[in-house]
Parts: structure tokens; C-alpha cells; sequence
């Protein structure tokens, strides 16, 4: 070896470290990270709110059935699924940065080349599929498991569930908000001007979410905080964390169940969220001017919304006080998992007593399960299978659950009523979902032996 190779040798840097990243900078991109996931899951919930809000001006304008207007809502769905498995080995190799600035592009083009498709061509629906499938499918796929898999790998134990809820309040958010800015839109200028908006406004702030993200814990030598409130045995201590494969995990009642509550709560959820607003507006004739010159449909659809602002970080405290209490993390997560689809169940039986006020409170119930069921499915998962390789577990574990969950429960809402003439067996079906997801989350195992 020459003088000026052993020189170069010495003088490269060396391969980052635990002590080579400050706690006031980890504190840093743990903050920032959160900030970068409450914009992803802003968006992600944006397009899936809006649709529920444009869908009957969309119908009306292409004179198209429930169902067609709800199977490009199926088709972003499957796609959004197929993108979420590669995005997870995008997020354990290069972070959520380069996932967040693809969201941008691809959501912005979901709803900008859609809003140009004519009303009434005879090639209008194939290309709905496409523009608003493929391009929403994709840009809102790399924005779930990235939003998701970040938090838990910044925060574990007593920590993950107040920084997920922070950041799940996006979620409560964009289902506020965009309402009030696209329902005027919708009334006076249509639903292809109300795209046009939205195409803007999830470009932007996407590509402010790649901009404030950061690198996930192990690439910059830096631990996950609430380390410190999870319990080792002694014996345990000078082990290194087992690392997960991919083929390792799927063969675990663990993951399996956990796919299957998460699963069919989702199959649920997306029902009611994709034809809630139709159900006030066609069972319930609930079509009158209310707030801000809205339908009154528009305005109980918005209370999910509302309390979800609330019932986001509560959730999340709640979830890790009982983990303190338990001291245990496991259980805890798989207990709230329990508890998730019964105030779900507990939401429909209200709305559909067909009361207002009793409504009203069935929205807030159902803004309480959607705090607590995709953050804790998730959370569970990483209780078990730690942090190195979680993006590509949980990436095809919800290549699985999102590929027949929303797809799958929206389109049984629009089929049921294109059959029966009326949303309430669509709501039964949505019922029947959360029983099966309550059953799964009682199988879950407290305890994980890896081989």
C-alpha cells in the first residue's frame, strides 16, 4: 500500500455511530419527522375524503352509477396497496424523503389529469380508472407505511403513541378542512375545479413533508426514544435485538392476526367513510343548507373530522398510559386493538338509528376507533419485529390489508346499494367487518419467540 493510499484511508470518515448524532439533534429529526408524517397522512386522507364529498357531484356530471364512480376509488386503493409493499423497502434503505417527494408528484397527478376527463365521452371511465387509480394509487402508496413505519422507528414504548397521534391528527384534519374548501368549489364551479384545487394543494404540501424529512434512527447512529420504558431481562441485556427476515415474520400468528384486524377494520372503515355522505344524503334525505351554506350531509360527515382533531393525541395518550400501567408494551397494544372496532361497531348502531343528535355521537365514536386502530395495528407490529427490518414487514403486510380491505369494503358499499336501493345493508356489512376484526385482535399473541 503507498503513503498517499494508507493517508486516504486514514483520513475517510468513519461509518456513523450511536455517538455520532447529538440528543438535541435526534430530538431534532424525531420532531421533524413527526411534522413530515402529520403532512403525508394529511394528504392521504385528503384524497380519501374528498372522494365521499365529490363522488355524488362526480356521478351526476359523468351520469355514471354508485358503483362505477366507487371503482376508481377501488382501483387507487389496489394500487395504493402494491406501491406500500415496495415503499417499505424504500423507507428501510433510503428514508421517507425520496417516498414523500414521489407522493407529491403522483398525488398531484391523480387529481390534475382527472379533472380534465370530459363528461359524457364514451372513453371517460377507463380513463378514470387510470389517471385517478394508477397515478392517486401510487402517490398515496408511498405515503402510509413511510408516515407510519418513521414514528414507530423514532418513538417506541411509552413515547409511540402520543408522536403517532400527534401526527395522525393530519388524518382528522384534511377530512375538516378539505370539506369546507371543496364544498363550496363542488356547489358553484364543480367537481373538476374541486380536483384542480386539491391537485395543488397535495403537491405542495408533500413536497414540504420530503423537504422537512429526515433519516430514520439506524442510519445515524441514534436510538429510538422510549427505549428506556421497555423492560429487559438481564439475561436478555448483552444480546443484540433479533433481526426479522420477511419469511420469518409471515409465518407468526402474530402478524397474521394482526393483518386480519387491521384488515377487516379497514374493510369497514372505508365503507362508511366512501358512502357515509351518500347515506345521510339518500336514506336520511338529509340534503338541506347547513353551515357555511353546505349540505347537512356534508357538515355530520364533517364531525369524524372534528373529533378526530381531539380523539387523535388522547387516543394516543391513553394507549401509552396503559402501556405504562401494564408495563408492557405488547399486550397493551393488543388490548386497544380489542377495544378499536367495538367503538366502531358502537358508531354505525348510531347512525344508523337515523336521530340526528344520536348520529352525531355515532360520528364521534367513529372518529375514536380511527384514532386508535391504524397507529396501534401498526405499533403492535413493532413490538414484535423491532425496527431494522419493519418497513419491509409491514410493506407487504399492507400490500395484503389494503389490497382487499378498502377496495373491497368500498366496493360492497356502492354494490349493496346499486342492489338493495339503500345504504343500511352496506352499514351492516360495514358492522359485520368490525366483528371480524374484533375476533382477530383477540387472537393476537402476547408473547414472540423468534426461531
Amino acid at each position: 500500500m503507498s503513503v498517499e493510499q494508507a493517508t486516504a484511508q486514514k483520513s475517510a470518515p468513519e461509518p456513523l455511530t450511536t455517538e455520532q448524532i447529538t440528543k438535541e439533534t435526534a430530538k431534532k429529526y424525531g420532531t421533524c419527522t413527526v411534522i413530515a408524517a402529520w403532512l403525508a397522512v394529511f394528504c392521504l386522507f385528503g384524497y380519501r375524503s374528498s372522494f365521499s364529498i365529490m363522488q355524488s357531484s362526480l356521478m351526476e356530471g359523468m351520469s355514471w352509477t354508485s358503483t362505477q364512480a366507487s371503482l376508481g376509488y377501488c382501483f387507487m386503493m389496489t394500487f395504493y396497496a402494491i406501491t406500500a409493499y415496495f415503499s417499505g423497502d424504500l423507507i428501510d434503505k433510503k428514508g421517507t424523503r425520496p417516498a414523500y417527494t414521489i407522493g407529491a408528484i403522483c398525488c398531484f397527478l391523480g387529481f390534475f389529469l382527472t379533472s380534465f376527463i370530459p363528461e359524457g365521452a364514451s372513453w371517460s371511465f377507463p380513463v378514470y380508472l387510470v389517471t385517478y387509480g394508477i397515478f392517486a394509487g401510487v402517490g398515496t402508496g408511498m405515503l402510509w407505511v413511510s408516515s407510519t413505519i418513521s414514528c414507530r422507528k423514532w418513538y417506541v414504548g411509552t413515547e409511540y403513541g402520543t408522536k403517532w397521534g400527534l401526527a395522525f391528527m393530519g388524518a382528522p384534519m384534511a377530512q375538516l378542512l378539505l370539506t369546507i374548501v371543496v364544498s363550496p368549489i363542488l356547489k358553484s364551479a364543480g367537481w373538476s375545479a374541486g380536483m384542480k384545487v386539491l391537485s395543488v394543494i397535495m403537491a405542495v404540501m408533500l413536497l414540504i413533508a420530503a423537504t422537512v424529512a429526515k433519516p430514520m434512527p439506524d442510519k445515524v447512529g441514534a436510538q429510538p426514544f422510549g427505549l428506556d420504558s421497555l423492560p429487559k431481562k438481564k439475561a436478555d441485556a448483552a444480546k443484540p435485538a433479533h433481526v426479522w427476515t420477511v419469511g420469518e415474520a409471515f409465518k407468526t400468528r402474530a402478524l397474521w392476526c394482526d393483518i386480519f384486524a387491521f384488515m377487516f377494520a379497514v374493510m369497514g372503515e372505508f365503507l362508511i367513510w366512501s358512502q357515509i355522505v351518500r347515506y345521510f344524503t339518500v336514506d336520511l334525505g338529509w340534503t338541506q343548507p347547513s353551515l357555511l351554506g353546505m349540505p347537512l350531509a356534508n357538515v355530520i360527515y364533517m364531525v369524524i373530522g372534528l373529533a378526530g382533531i381531539f380523539t387523535m393525541p388522547l387516543t394516543g395518550k391513553a394507549s401509552d398510559a396503559l402501556v405504562k400501567r401494564m408495563g408492557v408494551e405488547r399486550p397493551a397494544r393488543r388490548m386497544m386493538l380489542v377495544i378499536s372496532p367495538l367503538f366502531g361497531i358502537a358508531g354505525v348502531l348510531l347512525a344508523l338509528s337515523g336521530n340526528l343528535p344520536v348520529v352525531i355521537v355515532g360520528m364521534v365514536l367513529l372518529a375514536v376507533y380511527w384514532g386508535i386502530e391504524p397507529g396501534g395495528a401498526a405499533g403492535y407490529a413493532g413490538t414484535v419485529f423491532g425496527g431494522a427490518s419493519l418497513g419491509k414487514i409491514w410493506g407487504l403486510a399492507t400490500l395484503i390489508i389494503m389490497g382487499i380491505g378498502p377496495s373491497f369494503g368500498t366496493f360492497m358499499g356502492a354494490f349493496l346499494f346499486d342492489t338493495f336501493q339503500s345504504y343500511v345493508p352496506a352499514l351492516y356489512f360495514g358492522i359485520g367487518a368490525y366483528v371480524v376484526s374484533t375476533i382477530s385482535a383477540l387472537l393476537l399473541p402476547g408473547k414472540v419467540e423468534s426461531k
